[in-house]
């Protein structure tokens, strides 16, 4: 049995407010996952929450797409905002690729992740930012730790990713969520990474094994500003701060399983 002491994210689950979180999260992802429409349609579904996810995730980003748009489009590389949706989808696609390397390789997933977003127009694609290079980031705006501490830190990161640990899986999520906003340890996308990563951890842990969750819808309908503010939280790193982040994207996953929720329901009327 692990202590807290070799297993420091499992004191986070005492935190104000974490426990009661963590189990309004697994009831309401157990009521989802046993809807009468999972056991014949669960892909299409998955599919739909991914689409969705992404579109959340982008907004968050600054680039607020009608869902719809999102459907519709086809070029994503023509402004500013059709490269981040663009970017949001493909990370929302890659996300059930990576989940068997996460907890043997964490950063080999996060240096994917970024080549997945960014393509081929940065020349620090995939890997950690140096010294001297500007990091752009919207919404996010702490300040940057070095490239010598990001490193540092994404090792220790890595390092409990792969020891593994008995906090439930929802901590586990918002910390790689806000360790990597803190870090942003490359030089675009990181919120987009982050949010993937967190995504990753929610799905590789077993809480939400088909990925019919999306937390990023609920990070998105709880508002750009309450995002923020719940990161500051983060930083702060009290405990009344981590243990707000830790719920406010516990009620991200609630929002997540509402709107897959939702989609079953429609599904089942036939009207979608």
């Amino acid at each position: 049995m692990s202590t807290h002491a070799s297993d420091p994210l499992a004191a986070l689950g005492t935190l104000p407010g974490v426990a009661d979180a963590v189990d309004s999260v697994r009831k309401a992802v157990d009521r989802v996952y046993g809807h009468r429409v999972m056991r014949r349609r669960s892909n299409e579904i998955a599919h739909e929450a991914a689409l969705r996810g992404a579109r959340g995730s982008a907004a968050l980003a600054g680039a607020d797409w009608a869902l719809e748009e999102v459907r519709r489009r086809t070029d994503f590389s023509a402004d500013p905002e059709a490269r981040t949706v663009g970017a949001a989808l493909r990370l929302s696609a890659e996300a059930g690729e990576l989940l068997s390397i996460w907890r043997q390789s964490p950063l080999r997933v996060l240096a994917r992740l970024h080549l997945v977003a960014a393509g081929e127009h940065e020349d620090s694609t995939g890997r950690p930012r140096q010294a001297g290079e500007t990091v752009t980031e919207p919404l996010i705006e702490a300040p940057l730790p070095s490239p010598d501490e990001v490193a540092a830190r994404l090792d220790g990161l890595a390092e409990l990713v792969v020891a593994g640990s008995e906090a439930p899986a929802l901590v586990v999520a918002a910390v790689v969520h806000g360790e990597l906003l803190a870090l942003r340890p490359f030089t675009s996308h990181n919120g987009l990474v982050a949010r993937t990563a967190e995504r990753i951890v929610l799905e590789g842990s077993g809480l939400d094994p088909k990925g019919i969750c999306p937390a990023e819808v609920g990070h998105a309908e709880q508002g750009r500003a309450a995002y923020a503010a719940a990161f500051e939280g983060y930083l702060t790193g009290t405990p009344e701060g981590v243990g707000a982040w830790i719920t406010h994207c516990g009620r991200a996953v609630e929002l997540g399983v509402r709107e897959s929720t939702a989609v079953c329901e429609a599904l089942q009327r036939g009207a979608a």
